[in-house]
């Protein structure tokens, strides 16, 4: 109740909306999660709101409609999202998640081409298997994952235009290295986000990716995307300056959390296929415990 207070969230409707939003992130994204409650009370809500809007969406294609067709889940993704779309121009709705983005967006004058777009790439997941190359995976990433920075900045606080594009390729780094960890998994649904022209460059075929064992041109291909994370990685890293002081520590930790992934990947031997890699505990207090003081030293 304090941080809707802090964000000046009254409405007893709204403020419920809110705190659904803020459940869906602690249930579902937990290292997200984490990194939020190192932003100023004032803004945690804003940020609740957007994970609502897109975990809710992606459990429409991945979870809640998991006994559906996929053109069942098309349907109810579509209808749902087109829902989402008019209640934002609108400035208002009626959906339980639905309110609590609407005022974030209306608070902050989000671009509404970023939720369109996410919802996009929601779409393709129920059509699209795979990608040939590195840029027809960008049209997807593009609307999974740099539309979610995009969307952040406002409420983060840009100091330079420029803090936009580092935001842009922070959650595309973001993206990129939960392909990695999610290599056997996405398997398991049929899905190849690793581009098929990285695969062949080091003679790996979408056959040996189902065979599910780990070759030593499999590892070469999982080295390329690893470091293609940690150069996306460190070309955002400037963007970080470029937000207020208070929203720093928050994005720091997040960039070494979640880039981090790709260290957990390296630690399993690359055995994606066998081992889930994890952020362990241990890393998450060591990340989280200097980034909460310099949270209080910025506030």
């Amino acid at each position: 109740m304090s941080e809707l207070k802090a964000a000046g969230i009254t409405d007893p409707v709204l403020a419920d909306s809110y705190a659904q939003c803020k459940k869906l992130n602690s249930q579902h994204g937990k290292t997200y999660y984490l990194a939020t409650l190192l932003l100023p009370a004032s803004k945690r809500p804003f940020v609740h709101a957007l994970y609502g809007f897109a975990r809710y969406a992606d459990e429409i294609v991945d979870d809640l409609a998991s006994t559906l067709t996929d053109e069942q889940k098309s349907e109810a993704l579509k209808g749902w999202g087109s829902q989402a779309i008019v209640d934002i121009k609108n400035g208002a709705s009626s959906d339980p998640i639905g309110r609590a983005l609407v005022d974030t967006v209306k608070r902050f004058n989000i671009p509404i081409e970023y939720f369109e777009a996410f919802l996009h790439s929601m779409e393709m997941d129920l059509t699209v298997n795979e990608y040939q190359t590195y840029d027809d995976l960008m049209e997807y990433v593009y609307g999974s994952a740099a539309v979610i920075g995009l969307q952040m900045v406002p409420i983060l606080g840009a100091l330079s235009p420029d803090a936009y594009e580092a935001a842009k390729k922070l959650g595309i780094a973001f993206q990129l290295a939960n392909f990695i960890r999610d290599i056997g998994e996405d398997l398991e649904r049929g899905r190849i986000y690793i581009p098929i022209d990285d695969l062949a460059r080091y003679g790996v075929t979408r056959e040996d990716l189902f065979a599910r064992q780990l070759t030593p041109a499999i590892v070469e291909a999982i080295k390329f995307q690893i470091e293609r994370v940690r150069s996306l990685q460190r070309e955002a890293a400037p963007g970080i300056d470029m937000l207020e002081a208070s929203s720093r520590p928050c994005i720091q930790a997040a960039s070494e959390l979640y880039c981090g992934i790709v260290d957990e990947v390296e630690a399993i031997g690359y055995d994606v296929f066998n081992f889930r890699a994890k952020t362990s505990t241990w890393r998450r207090i060591k990340v989280a415990l200097p980034a909460y003081m310099r949270a209080l030293r910025a506030r």
